[in-house]
């Protein structure tokens, strides 16, 4: 495949998979609005536009595919068929089909490994009116039972010319039809050139593909030229497309990275910079420097600000697959379920966007199966049959907070409470000193499960674990609180970028490590005897409130030089679970910039990667929710002996 033809096919994958995502939730809005006719308009021209783009390249499965759902649209525009369920899930299903060729696509440039028979039979069943979607008793027409399919491929304008393809719409709303990807309707009578240059003209966007469809005229290649010619021109001068350019994802991390060295090299030489002035306060050259680096330092910052913002996308992104999601499933469990979602233009990191969505589909699965109840059950508490879950996004200081809610049945603590006593997976005498919020909260340790039997849905007790662990591993935080009755509140809240960080720099022995600021709550100085002992560990007694003490000394296996009297806690947390960090003493905050540890060092417990200070100084960065994972397990594993 040439240069151009493969740029071609990656432009059109990237427009499909837009569509696709578009078609998605504008199907689910249709069937709870089936009489919005621009709805249907807007879903019928995406539909074209896919089907009429994958004929220009040769796709024969995807034409055929989309040319069906495209006939069936086209029905019900006209009011030949009426909007149903089932009609909905009929073209749902022909859009997993197109998700399944466009990843065919893009792995081996043919859509030729795809099955498309059964869902064309259940399409062509749809056209038939044998699914109770038909407006009227009249039979359909033969001839829209069996749709002509579009030619296979267009090697040039003028063979597309030549044959032209039979469009699936009248050809009174052509011209609404061409508003999408630059496809031009030439109808009758519109066959000069001067009229191909107007309707051209009429056109808000240059075709990117050039998908000409011209009925019963034949245009020669040269007029044709013309006429896109000018609307190049007129799209390189007004067209919106020109204000934007897409940029691969690994180039953007490549520039991150390189953002970060230079984050790294402007703390270095602001230290240096700074013992300078020390020194030499009175040399004229010394305080020049120190006026550019603070002009550097400023320019990096703005640099870092602008290259981060580059990376962030719209949560949008992220949710924009829900609502075909809940819609299934709730008809899967026979519930009724509205989904709500709220600050959808709330912006993150796709770093952090990549590794969110897995987390949401588990909590979101969670609500509709655990949280809300039965039709019959919900008439019985006095609630509306239709359940609600909600997701909302909203930015708090240098973080994002997702909450997911929902009005059902809530958590039930003393379920809770005799399924983690069942399990082992804590004591009596644990469970007597935990509030409700935190019993409620033992739903996120590994193999925990409240359901009374396993479906395909949940009950295995591995949702909530990956939940937690995969939140935990982009440095973030996750709580859920519940009133019986009333519904569930899970609040995650995740940093805005997890490549640069601010942290506190702290000394023990003559090692230093990095604490996440985010997960700092305060630090104290304590003396040797205001730490006790409890069943053999040591604890702080901080403003009437018990603090598991976490020596780095023996984490990591340090050996002490001399025996202190004096030390500094560093109150760090995840949540509602807090530990105390004994360590020598605090250096300073920096804003360093997170290393990966490599293959090798990967499996270092309570350390999340690495960095360099400004002395130029390798550091490891601690990782607070492993090393509160570790003290539970290990306080579990001395009241088991």
């Amino acid at each position: 495949m040439s240069d151009e033809m493969e740029e071609i096919r990656n432009d059109f994958l990237v427009e499909s998979q837009e569509m696709i995502e578009l078609l998605d939730q504008r199907f689910i809005i249709l069937e709870t609005d089936p009489a919005n006719a621009e709805l249907l308009n807007e879903i019928f021209r995406a539909m074209h536009s896919m089907k009429g783009s994958a004929g220009f390249l040769g796709f024969t499965h995807l034409v055929d595919v989309t040319h069906r759902a495209e006939s069936i649209l086209n029905k019900l525009r006209q009011g030949d068929m009426t909007v149903t369920p089932q009609v909905i899930t009929a073209i749902l299903e022909a859009i997993d089909v197109v998700k399944l060729l466009m990843a065919d696509i893009r792995e081996s440039g043919t859509d030729a490994h795809v099955q498309t028979e059964a869902v064309s039979q259940k399409l062509d069943q749809v056209l038939a009116g044998k699914t109770g979607g038909a407006a009227a008793p009249t039979p359909a027409p033969p001839s829209t039972a069996a749709p002509t399919p579009a030619p296979a491929a267009a090697p040039t304008v003028a063979e597309t010319v030549a044959k032209p393809i039979p469009p699936a719409e009248p050809a009174g709303d052509s011209a609404q039809a061409s508003t999408k990807l630059g496809e031009i309707l030439i109808n009758e009578g519109a066959a000069s050139k001067e009229q191909i240059i107007e309707a051209l003209d009429r056109q808000e966007h240059r075709p990117p593909l050039g998908e000409i469809l011209v009925q019963s005229q034949v245009i020669s290649e040269q007029t044709l030229d013309a006429a896109l010619q000018k609307q190049q021109v007129k799209g390189t001068r007004k067209g919106e497309e020109e204000q934007t350019i897409r940029v691969e994802t690994r180039r953007l991390d490549s520039v991150m990275n390189l953002v970060g060295e230079l984050v790294l090299g402007r703390n270095r030489m602001m230290k240096i910079g700074g013992g300078l002035d020390q020194s030499h306060e009175n040399d004229p050259l010394v305080r020049e420097l120190g006026e550019t680096l603070a002009q550097l330092n400023l320019v990096t910052t703005d640099l870092q600000l602008a290259v981060m913002k580059t990376r962030m996308l719209p949560i949008r992104k992220v949710l924009s697959k829900f609502p075909r999601m809940v819609r299934d499933l709730s008809q899967k469990m026979g519930k009724q379920v509205r989904l709500e979602l709220q600050g959808e233009e709330t912006e993150l990191d796709k770093s952090v966007a990549d590794e969110i969505g897995d987390p949401l589909v588990h909590l979101v699965r969670n609500a509709i199966d655990h949280g809300l109840e039965p039709v019959a059950d919900r008439q019985k508490a006095g609630k509306p049959i239709e359940g609600i879950v909600c997701i909302s996004a909203c930015q708090e200081g240098n973080s994002i907070v997702i909450r997911i809610e929902d009005d059902g049945r809530g958590l039930q603590v003393e379920k809770i409470k005799a399924k983690a006593l069942a399990n082992g997976v804590v004591s009596e005498a644990e469970l007597a000193a935990m509030d409700p919020r935190q019993i409620m909260n033992l739903i996120f340790l590994p193999g925990f499960s409240t359901a009374d039997q396993v479906t395909d849905v949940s009950g295995r007790g591995v949702g909530m674990d990956v939940v937690r662990t995969n939140i935990r591993r982009i440095n973030g935080t996750v709580e859920v609180q519940s009133q019986l009755g009333k519904g569930s509140q899970i609040t995650i809240k995740l940093p805005l970028t997890i490549a640069i960080i601010q942290a506190l720099l702290v000394e023990v022995e003559q090692a230093t490590f990095a604490i996440p600021l985010g997960s700092v709550v305060e630090a104290v100085k304590i003396t040797r005897a205001d730490i006790k002992t409890i069943n053999g560990r040591e604890v702080l007694n901080l403003r009437e409130r018990v603090l598991p003490l976490l020596r780095l000394t023996d984490e990591f296996e340090i050996q002490p030089d001399v025996e202190r009297d004096k030390f500094y806690v560093v109150v760090a947390g995840m949540g509602e679970k807090q530990v105390g960090v004994v360590v020598d003493r605090l250096r300073s905050q920096e804003e360093v910039v997170i290393k990966s540890m490599g293959d090798y060092l990967s499996n270092l417990k309570g350390i999340a990667g690495a960095t360099i200070t400004g002395e130029g100084k390798v550091v490891l960065i601690l990782d607070i929710a492993e090393l509160l994972q570790d003290i539970r397990m290990n306080h579990l594993a001395e009241v088991a002996a």
